[in-house]
């Protein structure tokens, strides 16, 4: 009998030891993809909520709230994104289309009905109904896939929302997801909230170049990256920022490392003479923390995040977006 008792806690020690390692449920069910980005916004919203003001509702997101009792800001958890690059970057869905798992206090009849009240279709896939929402000359499919998740889609075809639903049958499996997660996760330092692996940069290029702050990085859009964000021990409270680029080749990577050290020493110039408020000094301390180095064929930049420049660009976004024509507030991205 102890004999047996022994096995089935060692079972269980197992279990937990490799759900640990896993990565999280969301972005296992996501379908194939060329990137994909995590965020667990749990840790963000008790940094910043006693930073952030309530939002500005523009009226139609105010009648999404009334209707169907979600409120994106407060009841969302979890966000799994899969970015496709699409062939035709000028088409309906631009350069990119998103495939994304969404986890929280989000599901119920409610939202049922405001789906069927927008929907112009639906159909019946592996147990549950997938509802048709155009959005900005896309369509945008929606699906309950548990008590507490939504699967959306706005790519051309249904495959990927139905990839998602047949992954929701395997969710138990630890190590079930695309391969993506199955290449790179293991890359993700431990306790990261945030990260992403794969092409995550496509949504920032523009004519082939990476574009952030208005800066042109010199990476390729195209380039494989895993980042991360992950809470310091240190500097009261920063968030530690990580980014690896993989280069085709170590002699690329050092052209690209000399470069963002020559980016990085500009900037800081520039943001000397900046007035003292909280952003700009939070920006000050972003660059004066951050660090290019070359570990033979990746570029890894690392740099701490202040919660003063956290909270200003949460700031900067605290309003709800003015919702597309026919889809109201449902997420369409």
């Amino acid at each position: 009998m102890l004999w047996i008792v022994a096995a089935v806690l060692l079972l269980l020690a197992v279990a937990v030891f490799l759900r640990s390692k896993a990565p999280p449920e969301a972005a296992r069910l996501l379908p194939e993809s060329d990137g994909i980005i995590y965020v667990n916004l749990k840790p963000f919203r008790a940094f910043l909520r006693k930073d952030l003001k309530p939002p500005q509702r523009v009226p139609e997101y105010q009648q999404f709230v009334d209707a169907t009792g979600i409120d994106w800001e407060q009841d969302l958890d979890q966000v799994a994104v899969a970015l496709h690059s699409m062939d035709d970057p000028t088409g309906p869905n631009g350069p990119v289309a998103y495939s994304m798992v969404l986890v929280g206090k989000l599901t119920g009849q409610r939202l049922n009905t405001w789906l069927e009240a927008h929907a112009t279709s639906s159909e019946s896939y592996a147990g549950h109904t997938v509802y048709s929402i155009p959005s900005e000359g896309r369509t945008v499919r929606v699906a309950q896939i548990g008590y507490d998740m939504i699967a959306v889609s706005n790519t051309p075809t249904p495959e990927q929302i139905h990839s998602m639903l047949d992954r929701h049958r395997a969710a138990a499996l630890p190590f079930a997801g695309s391969t993506l997660l199955a290449q790179h996760y293991h890359e993700v330092p431990l306790l990261s909230f945030a990260w992403g692996v794969g092409k995550i940069a496509s949504p920032f290029s523009e004519s082939g170049a990476i574009h952030i702050f208005g800066l042109a990085l010199p990476l390729e859009a195209d380039s494989t990256f895993v980042a991360s964000a992950t809470p310091a021990l240190s500097l009261g409270g920063a968030l530690n920022v990580k980014v690896e680029e993989i280069a085709p080749s170590e002699e690329v990577a050092a052209r690209q490392t000399a470069s963002l050290n020559m980016l990085v020493a500009l900037a800081r110039g520039f943001t000397a003479p900046l007035a003292g408020n909280p952003a700009n000094n939070g920006l000050r301390q972003l660059l004066k923390t951050a660090q290019v180095t070359q570990r033979h064929e990746r570029v890894e930049v690392t740099a701490a995040l202040s919660p003063a420049l956290l909270t200003s660009l949460a700031q900067s976004e605290n309003a709800a977006p003015e919702p597309a024509q026919g889809s109201a507030s449902a997420p369409s991205n």
